[in-house]
């Protein structure tokens, strides 16, 4: 690991933001008013960069402690002392490191550098075997500084932080592109498509893991994949095997396409999200390769060919989820394709997903399931389609009237809706499994198209179509009822809105906007005026089918993710068992916030009745205040505040909130109380709002969609 010294690493305003805890207007103005500060050493006028060891040293003078968390810390000392050698070694440190005490891990930041080198080669070098084309370990008195910065990073933040910040550093310095992970609920929904329990699941594009670690948390316990990114297949190794201890982990990193790792391999299930629009896939080396039983994928239908190359590794009746872009479900090229899939009964279901729940975020992609014929199986007559991006309007929130199975949709403007997603999903999936025969889909939703009709000029199997020409079969007399029990409804939010806006004003503060001393959370953490509670990891959390029932087992517990926060939902997430009676409990008054910057709702909110009992899900942070020093509604308006987010956040394509560094004004414990209040009635307002803007949205939909359909009838007619 040992290179040449290298140049010290540069950093941005941001960064020296991030590193000192402060705002980047306080960085502005250091550099106007202290002459000694450090001189930019690169970039441009408007975009300057500055020596990030003169930085550290101003600061240190200064008496400005680092108030970078672990993970931040970690980023910035990679990047300090620079290696050629990539991070496979560091990698192997990280699962080494996983298995070791908090207490053994501070240990061993104290050691002395040449000591620490020796006790992280050991480290490294005992779990050499486990990762894809792992690099011979050497690690040197000048690595000492980092091998520092990853023992904390793991004690503090835990083994995926780590994980994380090393395979962003590898992916910077590689020229891949394209490397976005599957977001977690997604995850779950594709691996919960495959009926049963499946034992043995294979990813053909892993990237970091997470579909396997789905699949894992449902109970499969052979995991293989693999990746054309060797980081990416070292990370999703390392990581499935701290995340599913128990099962057998098999990753290789080359082309699935081009160089199959597992040639032999019969899976009872494969889960993929594979890239989309490589032309350069290897259509002409592979034109008579035996994958392609529906017919040789063309140039531009790459996806076509990771739909083939799934159903070549199941076994007979085993089922794949592959998460796809909408054109190919139309485009001509892939029609001969398509049709020959549909005829064959392997293609099960097509769903369509709302805009902005992966990436690309511009794009509503689809899910298609998929399953290997049976020889002498029974004869598949029909084809599901699910359309869960049909209506804007998201699922009632806290205190909201209950809605139709057709008012489930996404709000476009917010977070996707995983908890309405799923459910709509899942609720048609396993419905049109149970009697694919006679199944009579829903409205406007759902509905199962006979392959007959599918297999016409075209093929297009894109669900809103299909579905969009279900919505014929709606009874007027029953839509023409339910809008007007929505318009009603409306009536009465209007009302409320109104109401809770209130007459009164908002008083000025003066001149000029009020100042104070702030403190961040990690320092009232420190002084015992809060506590900061960690999210437990999933090898301490079953999920609930798998875990729950039986005398003396523990009852599965609801889940409250960040979009419920957002959304001002109760807890949606999948219920989950916890196997540490350690890990974190929501009670009434705790603070949660999001643990992703956002602007589409509320970043934060105080736990209430409905929330007790539940778990915090993986995305959320949960503070819980000694109310005889902090009124909670106080700590939550100011952690959510938009500010105070952006100053506490890292990252590029998702921006990661750092809850310790969220900074809270030190105020008198009455005073608090005042702004609690202040805040308590913005979080009513905001919830009376979001309420009469998801029943317009809804109502303005089911007229609509009556008066298109011949429903309903203009007024006076």
């Amino acid at each position: 690991m040992s290179q040449p010294p290298a140049p010290s690493a540069q950093v941005t305003a941001a960064e020296i933001s991030r590193i000192a805890g402060v705002t980047r207007a306080t960085v502005s103005n250091w550099r106007r008013r202290h002459e000694d500060f450090p001189e930019p050493s690169g970039g441009t006028e408007s975009s300057p960069l500055y020596d990030l060891e003169s930085v550290r040293a101003w600061l240190t003078s200064r008496g400005h402690a680092s108030a970078a968390t672990p993970s931040e810390e970690l980023r910035t000392t990679l990047r300090l002392h620079a290696h050629g050698g990539g991070t496979s070694d560091l990698l192997l440190l990280v699962l080494a490191a996983a298995a070791r005490s908090p207490e053994e891990l501070t240990a061993a930041t104290q050691l002395p550098d040449a000591e620490l080198a020796t006790r992280a080669q050991r480290d490294a070098a005992s779990t050499a075997d486990a990762v894809p084309d792992a690099e011979t370990v050497r690690f040197e008195t000048g690595d000492a500084a980092v091998l520092r910065a990853l023992y904390a990073c793991v004690r503090d933040e835990g083994s995926q932080a780590a994980l994380g910040v090393l395979a962003e550093r590898e992916l910077e310095d590689s020229a891949a592109s394209g490397a976005y992970q599957t977001p977690a609920p997604l995850a779950d929904l594709l691996a919960r498509l495959i009926p049963g329990s499946p034992a043995r699941v294979l990813d053909p594009a892993c990237g970091s893991g997470t579909l396997l670690a789905a699949a894992a948390r449902r109970g499969a316990r052979e995991l293989y994949g693999q990746d054309t990114l060797p980081v990416q297949a070292r990370r999703s190794a390392v990581s499935l095997m701290l995340t599913a201890p128990e099962a057998t982990v098999t990753v290789h990193a080359a082309d699935s396409l081009r160089a199959d790792s597992f040639p032999g391999l019969v899976a009872d299930a494969v889960l993929c999200n594979p890239p989309f629009g490589v032309r350069d896939w290897g259509h002409d080396e592979l034109a008579y390769d035996p994958r392609w039983a529906y017919g040789v994928p063309p140039r531009a239908e790459s996806e076509l060919a990771w739909v083939q190359h799934a159903l070549a590794h199941l076994t007979p009746g085993g089922y794949a989820a592959l998460l796809l872009p909408p054109a190919m479900a139309g485009r001509a090229s892939g029609r001969r394709v398509r049709a020959e899939l549909v005829r064959d009964g392997a293609l099960r279901a097509v769903i369509a997903l709302p805009v902005g729940t992966a990436v690309p975020l511009h794009v509503g992609l689809q899910i298609w399931v998929l399953q290997r014929p049976e020889p002498g199986g029974p004869e598949r007559k029909s084809v599901l389609f699910v359309d869960t991006a049909a209506d804007a309007a998201t699922a009632g929130g806290r205190g909201g009237t209950a809605t139709t199975a057709r008012t489930r949709g996404v709000n476009r403007s917010a977070s996707p809706d995983w908890a309405g997603i799923t459910a709509r999903a899942l609720g048609a999936w396993r419905a049109f499994t149970e009697s694919p025969d006679t199944y009579e889909g829903e409205p406007g939703v759902a509905h199962a198209a006979s392959v007959v009709d599918l297999l016409d000029d075209v093929v297009d199997l894109t669900p809103a179509r299909l579905v969009r020409a279900s919505r014929a079969e709606v009874d007027p007399a029953e839509l023409s009822v339910e809008a007007d029990a929505i318009r009603r409804s409306l009536a009465e939010a209007a009302k409320s809105l109104a109401r809770t806006a209130g007459q009164e004003g908002w008083s000025a503060a003066g001149a000029s906007a009020r100042e104070w001393r702030t403190v961040t959370a990690s320092d009232l953490s420190r002084g015992g005026a809060l506590t900061l509670l960690r999210t437990p990891p999933d090898n301490v959390r079953g999920r609930g089918q798998a875990a729950s029932g039986g005398d003396g087992r523990p009852e599965p517990r609801a889940v409250l993710t960040g979009s419920d926060i957002a959304t001002g939902s109760g807890p949606t997430g999948e219920p989950m068992v916890l196997h540490d009676d350690t890990a974190p409990v929501i009670a009434v008054g705790d603070v949660l916030v999001r643990g992703v910057a956002s602007t589409d709702g509320p970043m934060a909110r105080v736990a209430g009745e409905e929330d007790a009992g539940a778990l915090p899900g993986p995305q959320v942070h949960l503070f819980r205040p000694d109310p005889a020093r902090l009124d909670a509604w106080f700590l939550a308006g100011f952690l959510g505040a938009e500010e105070n987010i952006a100053g506490a956040s890292t990252g590029s394509t998702a921006l990661t909130v750092s809850p310790g560094r969220l900074r809270v004004p030190l105020l008198p414990l009455e005073e608090q109380r005042r702004y609690g209040e202040a805040f308590r009635h913005v979080h009513a307002l905001r919830a009376e709002a979001q309420r009469a803007t998801r029943l317009a949205e809804e109502t303005a939909r089911l007229l609509s969609g009556g008066l298109t359909g011949g429903q309903l009838l203009p007024r006076g007619t």
